[in-house]
């Protein structure tokens, strides 16, 4: 009987073991090889660059790049929530121009202090946002109208409140110019970070397999995660040392971290996550499941207006200024494409139901990255804007191709 028992429990451990095995490679095949191919797309056009000037890989251009990259990124981070219900933000660079126009007329013109203004005008953009999800869920105006009509009413109101030819200058040394130039020095905390990021990482990682595995569901392998792991460390030390090497670890990049990863812990670690992918993978069936699907949309647009809102502060914070020019560029085009693209080409679908934060991160560097290179070669933003249009389409094409491959095999 006890040798009988013990076959069993043997058996059934090495069932687990391969399901976790096969769960593993399913979800490499399915829902992470997007990522990983723009893991790789990244490291070519880094070598091309780098080939072609010797100055890209260098520890400056990486710390701007990492700096750059952080308005774009917070505000693909909020196409990200709209992008997983399936609908899409037209409105996010007016938010953002707005976002910034509101803050220095209330800092500098009417004296309000730094802090209370940065509330105010974050508070407006989850106010926006709250505005075009009521439109989209309750009243019934699809999406792309509701926020099209944002788009040029909040470049509207942007350019009302500066001006017709005022430009604003906020103060450099204040807390919204040190979003973008305020760096963390010494090895300590750049490779204590590292550290601190890659061990979070790793028991975080068994946390989940040991829950999935207690609970008798698919799990990762050891093997695996340790595998990610060292993968991770390397990424994070690497980058740790070439930003000690210039300035140190700057407060941009941490912000942008760690809005993607409390995004990132909200959509797959909350039931609220669950119920955002529920209705981006079907709304009827979310309906039918219990999920107030009018509350989840229109919070996800209240979310995309914030972290809107928190990338225009950063783009003032970049110029230390705000003027017309640059919420009429915000407004009109190259902030929203370029945050509408990053969150595509990092592997969120346009589709809804699959994606993730860390989107947002992939994607901008990517964006960025040829924007850097092109130039440091001295290339023209019209050549700039063509090769990211090709690879935005190149990106929503495999990703057309994908579910359309798996609409095709059905559910496995």
């Amino acid at each position: 009987m006890a040798v009988g028992q013990n076959i069993r429990g043997y058996a059934d451990a090495v069932r687990h073991r391969l399901r976790g095995g096969e769960a593993a490679r399913r979800g490499l095949r399915v829902g992470e090889r997007g990522p990983l191919l723009v893991i790789l797309g990244l490291v070519v056009i880094w070598l091309v660059f780098q080939g072609l000037n010797a100055n890209f890989l260098s520890p400056r251009n990486l710390s701007d790049l990492s700096v750059d990259i952080a308005a774009t990124g917070l505000v693909a981070v909020g196409i990200v929530f709209v992008l997983l219900i399936g609908e899409i933000d037209l409105s996010v660079g007016s938010v953002s121009g707005l976002a910034g126009a509101a803050f220095a007329v209330l800092n500098v013109y009417l004296g309000m202090p730094e802090w209370l203004a940065v509330i105010v005008a974050v508070a407006a953009g989850t106010a926006v946002g709250a505005v075009h999800g009521f439109f989209f869920a309750r009243v019934g105006v699809p999406a792309f109208v509701v926020t099209l009509a944002g788009l040029l009413a909040w470049n509207g109101l942007t350019l009302y409140l500066l001006g017709a030819s005022g430009t604003i200058n906020i103060d450099e040394s204040g807390l919204v110019a040190a979003l973008t130039s305020l760096y963390f020095s010494g090895a300590i905390i750049a490779y204590g970070l590292a550290a601190l990021g890659t061990a979070g990482y790793f028991l975080a990682a068994r946390r989940t397999r040991r829950r999935r595995r207690d609970a008798g569901m698919p799990y990762r392998p050891l093997t695996e995660i340790g595998v990610r792991t060292a993968a991770l460390a390397v990424i994070a030390f690497a980058t740790a040392h070439m930003l000690d090497r210039f300035q140190g670890v700057p407060l941009a990049l941490l912000i942008f971290l760690a809005v993607i990863i409390g995004s990132d812990l909200l959509l797959r670690r909350t039931r609220y996550g669950r119920k955002v992918f529920a209705v981006g993978g079907g709304v009827e069936a979310a309906r039918r499941a219990g999920v107030d699907v009018t509350r989840v949309r229109i919070t996800m647009f209240m979310v995309s207006g914030t972290l809107a809102a928190v990338g225009g502060l950063f783009v003032a914070s970049g110029l230390t200024s705000a003027s017309p020019t640059t919420a009429r560029a915000a407004g009109s085009g190259m902030l929203l494409i370029n945050a509408v693209a990053a969150a595509v080409i990092g592997g969120t679908s346009m589709f809804g139901g699959r994606g993730s934060a860390w989107s947002a991160l992939l994607g901008a560097l990517v964006i960025q990255s040829i924007a850097s290179g092109m130039a440091l070669l001295g290339i023209q933003d019209a050549v700039q804007f063509m090769v990211t249009g090709g690879v935005l389409l190149a990106a929503v094409a495999a990703d057309s191709l994908a579910r359309r491959s798996a609409q095709a095999r059905g559910p496995t």
